[in-house]
């Protein structure tokens, strides 16, 4: 018996804070989500005030950063099926750096312009892609199998932290440094996660290699099956990305509707959406014991119905007064909460009934599936307020996000009784109450 097996098994018992390699990991990711938040605030910012650019003009430019989510997440999957993720993620932080760093030195050149700044928001995105799919096939290596519900539970409050506090130190960087000048803290985080990553002292398997070599476009295709294929997988992927296509309806509706139609200061507004991020941070952290005290299906069942239901209430506030802001606030940071734990379950389980040779695959054929709704929800949005107007537009938003609940009907998921333990081949039956 070796002594790495029983520190393995000690972590597990003490929980994932006592394995150092995740919390080295967890610790870069921290600081880079908020930095994150901050790129994702400045490069605008800098393309609208530096460089005097036009709607049309910002639309090019998030059409660059976004691009990479369709083009290269199947592709992204294959490469990090076929060899060791580690190395990947480390040169995607590095990629990350030079080019947000870049930006910076070209504005105090002189010479920073909008080609420019498609060019890195693209390759920029590119290198995002790599990394966000990469960092959710490494995390079950790096856990033990009992402490991953709880990793991915402190990697989703990482990213609630990042959206509490992300934009608000954007604000306060841009205007005492410039957008161009704030993007170097940005750069900085993806410097710190990178040796975060390189820090970590566990070594990481050889990917299991197929007896005989297959194409690019076979690997595509055994992904996209991964998750077609499962009636798990499949349950999902359909619910989430229906969620999320009336999601985005939802958010992109609601920040306009909440300062014409309700009359909503700036300051209103900033207090009514931190309000979910606070709820999303909190069911985050108390993911885990929701779980283990109510059993895996019911609570999944619950916060699914929370989840999907409680937008419905944002229809009811007519004015900005102290009844209707707590409203409000009340509603996004329920919804937050729930759809939290939703999250860090469903990763869970996307992650334990995937073979290892399949994970980054799986998550970038269901990441495919997710981020191709971001543009549609936006357009449908932007029609149906200009059909409709805006309060119609929202109706349909949080009418939309209530149909996912429909699911609990007929998924096999929410008739799991607890976790599976392991990986499940497709349609495979599980123990169901």
């Amino acid at each position: 018996m070796t002594t790495t097996q029983g520190r393995e098994d000690t972590a597990g018992r003490r929980g994932v804070l006592a394995n150092r390699d995740f919390v080295k990991l967890w610790s870069g990711q921290t600081v880079s989500l908020v930095g994150s938040q901050v790129t994702d605030i400045a490069l605008p910012l800098a393309a609208v005030i530096t460089l005097n650019a036009s709607a049309f003009q910002i639309g090019l430019l998030n059409v660059a950063r976004f691009a990479p989510y369709v083009l290269v997440t199947l592709l992204a999957g294959v490469w990090f099926d076929r060899r060791r993720r580690r190395p990947t993620l480390i040169a995607a932080d590095a990629v990350r750096v030079l080019l947000i760093g870049a930006l910076p030195l070209a504005h105090l050149l002189g010479v920073l312009s909008l080609p420019w700044l498609y060019a890195v928001g693209f390759l920029a995105g590119v290198a995002t892609v790599l990394f966000d799919v990469g960092i959710l096939s490494y995390i079950p290596g790096l856990v033990d199998k009992d402490d991953l519900a709880d990793a991915n539970s402190k990697m989703t409050a990482s990213y609630s932290v990042a959206g509490i506090a992300g934009p608000g130190l954007a604000g306060f960087l841009v205007g005492a440094l410039t957008a161009p000048v704030a993007l170097t803290v940005g750069a900085a985080t993806y410097l710190a996660s990178a040796v975060a990553l390189w820090w970590i002292r566990r070594p990481e398997a050889e990917p299991e290699r197929p007896a005989e070599p297959k194409s690019v476009r076979a690997d595509i295709v055994e992904g996209l099956r991964t998750v077609v294929g499962s009636r798990i997988l499949r349950h999902l992927a359909t619910q989430s990305a229906v969620f999320n296509l009336f999601e985005n309806v939802m958010t992109t509706v609601f920040l306009v509707y909440a300062v014409r139609t309700l009359g909503m200061t700036p300051f209103q507004l900033g207090l009514v959406v931190g309000a979910g991020s606070v709820g999303a941070l909190l069911g985050a952290t108390f993911s885990g014991r929701i779980s283990k005290r109510m059993g895996f299906g019911p609570a999944l069942r619950l916060v699914t119905l929370l989840a999907c239901l409680s937008p419905l209430v944002l229809l009811v506030p007519g004015d900005t007064g102290p009844v209707s802001l707590t409203i409000l606030g009340t509603t996004l940071a329920v919804h937050g909460f729930h759809l939290a734990v939703f999250n860090v379950n469903s990763l869970t389980l996307r992650q334990t009934v995937t073979p290892a040779r399949l994970l980054g695959r799986m998550n970038a054929s269901y990441r495919l599936i997710l981020y191709g709704t971001i543009p549609l929800g936006a357009l449908l949005a932007g029609s149906l307020a200009s059909l409709f107007g805006l309060r119609a537009a929202l109706a349909v938003g949080v009418a939309g996000i209530a149909l996912p609940a429909v699911w609990i009907a007929f998924s096999p998921v929410y008739r799991l009784r607890e976790m599976p333990q392991g990986p499940v081949e497709a349609d495979q039956p599980q123990t169901v109450a």
